[in-house]
């Protein structure tokens, strides 16, 4: 990590399913581990990330999260499995949802990931720490916020798309930021796999996110949360539409290479290197690294 670099963790989070949180989740913590040592956290219940890199075993094990946030005689080192691919993983596990239960009625229930995970690990230990959170709200994603108070949204393209990420400010982010600071780092529209010469679901969203007058950080318009690999202007567009340059491919594309990564067990860099997807992650860690987008 450069001398300039700040240890942060970051959650992957919004309230909708089926939007690639788990496969964003993954790959930007393998491209994060090319810039630092880097925890891979799987907080979502379904254990889909944990299963994807290949820890069933994890997954069905005895000891939990429970065993660190709520009984106090684990450790997350006691958790924690090393992974090929240069970060460590912090399994989910069948009983997650048990814990989530149990953190509703604990004293500083929303604080323990913090205080019993980041607190012991960000800085000391980790460079980077990178949660994957559940699809819907409750007390581990309260606790991932307390513990990170920075957010990346995945989005892809769809009726429900922009009213997916309405609902995670509405529900998740603004409520904790009565409390907390909040930093929603980048929106990440991903999954794209049609033109945007024309009026298509990935046009529109990507015209949502581009022109919207949302403000996803105070004073801050939604347009600038935007990564670089899907940022379009609105003259952009008008130059598209005319025929006045060549069709650009924004926002993270739909490659069977990044499903079948997971079915081998693999991020995208091991999988398929040189797949040209690739960039898009490294920018996403880039961002994680900044603290936030530099145009």
């Amino acid at each position: 990590m450069g001398a300039t670099d700040e240890p942060r963790a970051v959650s992957v989070v919004i309230l909708k399913g089926g939007v690639g949180k788990s496969t964003t989740s993954i790959n930007l913590a393998r491209q994060l581990a090319e810039r630092g040592d880097t925890l891979f956290a799987d907080l979502d219940p379904n254990g889909h990330a944990t299963n994807g890199l290949g820890f069933e075993d994890a997954y069905g094990a005895d000891l939990d999260l429970g065993d660190v946030l709520l009984e106090g005689d684990a450790t997350p080192n006691d958790l924690i499995r090393e992974t090929e691919h240069g970060f460590d993983l912090l399994p989910s596990s069948n009983t997650l949802e048990d814990v989530e239960n149990d953190l509703a009625g604990a004293m500083q229930g929303s604080a323990r990931i913090k205080s019993k995970v980041v607190d012991p690990l960000l800085g000391d230990v980790y460079d980077y720490i990178v949660f994957d959170c559940p699809a819907y709200p409750g007390m581990l994603n309260n606790n991932a916020l307390v513990a990170t108070g920075n957010v990346m949204i995945p989005i892809e393209p769809g009726s429900s798309a922009i009213g997916g990420y309405k609902r995670t400010m509405e529900r998740l982010i603004e409520p904790a930021r009565e409390y907390i600071d909040v930093d929603v780092l980048a929106v990440v529209p991903n999954k794209l796999e049609d033109r945007i010469d024309q009026r298509t679901e990935d046009r529109e969203l990507l015209e949502n996110l581009n022109t919207a007058s949302y403000e996803v950080n105070p004073g801050q318009p939604l347009q600038e949360a935007v990564p670089d690999f899907a940022r379009i202007t609105a003259e952009t567009f008008e130059q598209i539409d005319a025929g006045e340059i060549d069709t650009p491919k924004p926002g993270i594309r739909y490659r069977s290479s990044l499903s079948r990564s997971l079915q081998h067990n693999q991020p995208l860099q091991d999988y398929d290197p040189e797949s040209d997807q690739i960039p898009c992650y490294e920018e996403l860690a880039a961002i994680v690294t900044n603290g936030g987008i530099e145009r």
